[in-house]
């Protein structure tokens, strides 16, 4: 079943984001007629990839896993005038990239295919925290539930407003991230977040 659909995305859609399973064509934001905040999740950053990336590991695809990485490396960028939504990038593609790079990481001195790699998905992670950082600058520390991935919130003309789950589930990739780079930031932001949503729970 995941080949069936792997595949598909490869051969039709790739780099797009996604696959349209009845035109078998590839779902691009901004060029793809829009489906509105669903399209939210799409940043032209070949999202089914990395968001398949670890799959490919756990099933021992590790040919598949090494040339997905390389194709990776050398196509995705985060560079683009989009706005995305917060929480689906940071699940999707930070969380992607993070599980990626400690599976490749922890192969590379038992598999040949994955010798090469150095860290790159790391570095591709944190370009990408960075990015998702201005988002977490409000008074109360819960993060915007869209931001674009170029300008931050600069010009930012969308709804600023978020949910519960998009505001409170950010500590797993973002802690994940901090404690690879050994930079604090990433996971104090997402704690803020996490401690403010406590503190105006229901009672």
């Amino acid at each position: 079943m995941f080949y069936h659909a792997y595949d598909a995305y490869m051969e039709n859609a790739y780099p797009a984001d996604e696959l349209m399973p009845l035109s078998c064509k590839g779902r691009w934001k901004g060029i793809t007629p829009s489906r509105g905040d669903m399209d939210d999740a799409l940043g032209n950053f070949s999202l089914t990839l990395v968001d398949s990336l670890d799959t490919l590991a756990v099933l021992g695809d590790f040919s598949e896993f090494s040339r997905a990485i390389k194709l990776v490396i050398k196509d995705v960028t985060f560079d683009h005038n989009i706005v995305v939504s917060v929480f689906e990038t940071n699940i999707r593609m930070l969380g992607g990239l993070l599980s990626a790079h400690v599976l490749a990481t922890n192969l590379k001195n038992e598999v040949p295919a994955l010798q090469w790699y150095n860290g790159e998905l790391l570095a591709m992670a944190e370009d990408l925290g960075k990015r998702l950082l201005p988002a977490f600058n409000t008074s109360t520390g819960i993060p915007h539930g869209r931001i674009n991935l170029r300008h931050g919130m600069r010009g930012m003309s969308e709804s600023r407003e978020t949910c519960t789950a998009c505001a409170g589930t950010m500590i797993l990739e973002m802690a994940a991230l901090s404690r690879l780079t050994g930079n604090p930031v990433y996971e104090q932001k997402a704690h803020k977040a996490m401690d403010r949503l406590w503190k105006i729970r229901h009672r």
